[in-house]
């Protein structure tokens, strides 16, 4: 981050596309000049500078101009250093066809290139000696021209014609920003942080610049373990781009700039609004400057400001009182509509809430409400919390404690929810308040037998049919992922109806098909698993318009079970699109936790480590902002497996550690031990790893979460245990449906057969559902299998298929693929004492873990050696670490 600091200059991205076309003016003799048009900050100058090198590069003389409104006041004063001494200009004439003799002399193959930077400052006179430069073919022209500024002479002068080139220049994409912030930090952005920086900044290069460095500088950006995220939402702008964004403001004069703060304190208006501040002329002419945007909707227009930015900077500088005016006028023309739009209550709230302190409590509550359909919970939390105490109802402390939870706030939402049950009159309220009390305790530090007690005792006063059956829906919510998936599936096949329509409250019932899903995938019921998970977003959808709905849609896009059901490439892409679309329409910290994870954990199954540990980390951060220790465990036994994937040993290791400090929460039981293995395996423990995932397999079992065993037996096999799951693993297929479960069996069988027709076969089955690296692993142990069989053509055939699926797993690192080819003639006892030896673990502490005796360790090494032939264990670990070749 030093460099980021000291501001230095930014890495080159996104504008490949534009370099090319430069490319070509250089090599055609017709082009004389290449012209960058662009707002300001859009990164015209760095495009130019690397054009200007790339023509040096190519054997031009480079030079560079800067044009400047002081340079223009004297002719020639721009590129008096490109007018050789000797020439006399008293002769205009005479004296430029002297210039470009002279720079045009003998040395001078191709020239010379020339950037002039700002093109439109530059005085006429040097631009005409510029073009006649140009024309003689003395010169290439590299100029950056301000977009929205009226043309000038020089401008005029330089860039007509066909020998010059134009290229309008836009701002970055998403993806582009993306890049450069990853260059520029060294390690990638969070998601929900790209967001903030890419919509503060609009895509512009300087103000993404000057954001970064505000926010590094105020330490609201952080690298929270992989990636760096921003602490609060609230993004710093720096004194420098404060500046720029002023001067460019300033444009707007004394009347247009009470439209300017108007927008910033109330944006978007309409258009009549706006009018009640300034005339139309202005309006217009704020517009052209680039200033404000207008927006057509059907009969409505609206005016906005045309950067976020400008909102920042403005609202910076709005005196108290005048602030306090603006919203309170803004305020009153709203109500003297009639408050006929469903948005008014809102903004009309949270204008004079901003202006006083204070609000009518009715119009509160109208906006609170509306802002939970919207799942702005912060919002909600913001305008009820204003409420004086004495208007608080059973639903607004119901609003309230829902929001909390929403954003992790457990502790305070419990506080808020017993007020709410105090207040209860009557069994409606109280089941109500419940419901909601349920949900707080359950994930308020894994309080899974009080949630229990609370539940049965709610049972006891509620007659309700319905009512009892919303209870027992939420308990079987709380089962399924307390570590009780069979129990908690029959409580929600009992009491979950098909049609919510006769459900008490759509929001327990939605919840109730959430959990549903995930405990039909976890056992091994996937066909009903994706069934269910359709319905309920269908469902979800078709409500989401008009009523008030805790969950968001997007929970119901289910990851897992498209996962365990073998669709692991659509699983990805499903996830990846709910996890947008919480970042777009919803504040909300636990759904985007758990999105996030499943993504981390399909992306591990389909054995792309890079990409599960960016996910992982995406769920990391929010989870320990707001101590979701039931998740933590979980989201980092992930991270240290896709760590130690990767061959990682600093990162694996320091998330072990963090582990440890977080509870075992039951969902996907024995899960939270993958990490552990996969250490153990980097460590060089391949026998520990294994027995903990059997050990895992077992607890996984006993607690029915049938597709969790699979996954870790399959494991146990991917680390040399294939011979000792294949049995269960058969057993297994006949329990769960879906194509992943049958393919883990067949994979693990072909592995302890060692025969190169299944283990072919299968590879083939697994990279169809989407599983690359268990692919590659499967056609390397048959390029193996070949070679042992003296079979070397269809041998490489077999090890470039498994470099092909290998090629997609981001440097993926495992014993059957490092391990396939070069040690392809040992023993199963003599790869794991090779792996042990290469971790430098000593003979007798090797001869003590396998029950061997020394003096069999070292004999085993010594055929290692000589089938490998290495001397030494430094040597046998470079040998065991080397990625597969293609043959």
């Amino acid at each position: 981050m030093s460099e980021v600091n000291q501001r230095q200059r930014w890495p080159f991205v996104g504008r490949g596309g534009e370099l090319s076309v430069f490319s070509s003016t250089l090599t055609d003799p017709r082009e004389r000049g290449f012209v960058i048009y662009g707002p300001p900050g859009v990164g015209k100058s760095r495009l130019a500078e690397e054009c200007l090198a790339q023509a040096t590069r190519s054997g031009f003389k480079g030079v560079r101009v800067s044009a400047s409104a002081a340079a223009g006041s004297v002719p020639l004063g721009a590129i008096a250093h490109l007018i050789p001494d000797s020439v006399d200009l008293s002769d205009p004439v005479r004296g430029f066809a002297d210039v470009a003799k002279a720079l045009a002399g003998p040395g001078r193959s191709r020239g010379r290139a020339v950037w002039v930077d700002d093109l439109h400052l530059l005085d006429t006179t040097s631009a005409v000696l510029l073009r006649q430069l140009m024309d003689a073919g003395v010169i290439r022209l590299v100029a950056t021209v301000r977009s929205g500024e009226p043309a000038s002479e020089a401008v005029n002068a330089l860039c007509h014609g066909d020998a010059v080139r134009r290229v309008d220049l836009a701002v970055l994409g998403q993806a582009e920003c993306e890049r450069l912030l990853q260059d520029v930090l060294g390690a990638p952005v969070g998601r929900r942080t790209l967001r903030h920086l890419y919509e503060g900044s609009g895509g512009n290069v300087l103000y993404l610049h000057e954001l970064v460095q505000g926010a590094v500088l105020s330490g609201n950006l952080v690298r929270d373990g992989e990636v760096w995220e921003l602490a609060g939402a609230s993004l710093d702008a720096t004194p420098m781009l404060a500046e720029l964004i002023s001067a460019r403001l300033v444009a707007a004069g004394e009347v247009g700039r009470s439209v300017l703060e108007l927008l910033a304190l109330c944006e978007p208006v309409p258009l009549a609004d706006a009018e009640a501040v300034a005339t139309l002329s202005v309006l217009t002419e704020l517009e052209q400057a680039g200033l404000i945007q207008t927006t057509e909707d059907q009969r409505r227009t609206t005016v906005a400001l045309a950067h976020p930015l400008y909102g920042e900077v403005l609202r910076d500088k709005i005196p108290v009182l005048r602030r306090q005016a603006v919203l309170l006028s803004q305020a009153e023309r709203a109500e003297g509509y009639g408050v006929r739009r469903r948005e008014d209550p809102l903004h009309i709230a949270t204008w004079r809430l901003a202006a006083t302190g204070t609000a009518d409590p009715a119009l509160l509550v109208k906006a609170a409400t509306l802002s939970f359909h919207a799942h702005d919970y912060a919002q909600v939390i913001a305008l009820l919390e204003a409420l004086p105490e004495d208007h608080h109802t059973v639903h607004t402390r119901l609003l309230l404690g829902y929001s909390m939870i929403e954003l992790g706030r457990w502790e305070p939402a419990e506080r808020i929810l017993s007020d709410a049950n105090a207040q209860a009159t009557d069994e409606k309220e109280r089941l109500e308040v419940t419901l909601a009390r349920i949900m707080s305790l359950f994930w308020l530090g894994s309080r899974t037998q009080e949630t229990l007690r609370v539940t049965e005792t709610a049972l006891e006063h509620v007659a309700d049919p319905a009512g009892r059956r919303a209870l027992r829906t939420i308990e079987g919510y709380v089962r399924v992922i307390s570590g009780e998936p069979d129990r908690g599936l029959k409580l929600l096949e009992e009491h979950l109806e098909e049609d919510p329509s006769a459900s008490y409250d759509l929001n327990t019932w939605l919840r109730g098909a959430l959990t549903k899903t995930l405990a039909l995938a976890a056992t091994g019921r996937t066909t009903e698993a994706v069934a269910w998970a359709d319905l309920a977003y269908a469902i979800h959808m078709r409500a989401e318009a008009d009523q008030q709905l805790v969950p968001h849609p997007a929970t119901q896009l289910s990851t897992p079970a498209l996962t365990e059901a073998g669709r692991i490439s659509e699983a990805r892409e499903v996830g990846g699109q709910a996890f947008s679309d919480l970042l777009v329409s919803a504040d909300t910290a636990v759904p985007r936790i758990w999105v996030a994870f499943f993504l981390g954990r399909a992306e591990w199954l389909a054995g792309h480590p890079a990409a599960a540990r960016l996910w992982l980390a995406e769920a990391f951060a929010p989870a320990r902002e707001i101590n979701h220790a039931n998740a933590l465990r979980l989201i980092l036994s992930y991270t240290v497996a896709a760590a130690a994937e990767l061959g990682d040993l600093d990162a694996a290791e320091t998330a072990f550690g963090d582990l440890e400090n977080y509870p075992v929460m039951g969902y996907a039981r024995g899960e939270e031990r993958l990490g552990e293995a996969w250490l153990l395996a980097l460590q060089g423990m391949q026998s520990k790893a294994r027995d903990v995932l059997l050990e895992a397999a077992a607890a996984a079992r006993t607690t029915r979460y049938l597709t969790s065993e699979a996954l870790l037996l399959t494991e146990a096999a991917r680390l040399g245990g294939a011979k000792e799951v294949t049995g269960r693993l058969a057993e297994l297929t006949q329990l769960c449906d879906g194509a992943l479960v049958p393919a883990r069996a067949r994979f693990a069988e072909a592995i302890a057969a060692g025969d190169p027709e299944k283990l072919l076969e299968v590879s083939g089955e697994l990279e169809s559902i989407g599983a690359d690296l268990m692919a590659a692993e499967a056609a390397a142990a048959a390029a193996a299998a070949l070679r042992r069989q003296d079979e070397p053509r269809r041998a490489t055939a077999a090890s470039n298929r498994s470099a092909a699926a290998a090629a997609r797993c981001e440097g993926a690192r495992t014993p059957l693929l490092a391990m396939a080819q070069a040690a392809s003639t040992l023993t199963d006892r003599e790869r794991e004492i090779a792996q042990l030896a290469a971790a430098d673990t000593a003979s007798k502490d090797i001869a003590q873990m396998l029950h061997l005796s020394v003096r069999t360790v070292d004999n085993h090494l010594h055929h290692v050696y000589t089938k490998l032939g290495v001397t030494t264990r430094r040597e046998l670990l470079s040998v065991l670490n080397e990625p597969e070749q293609p043959s």
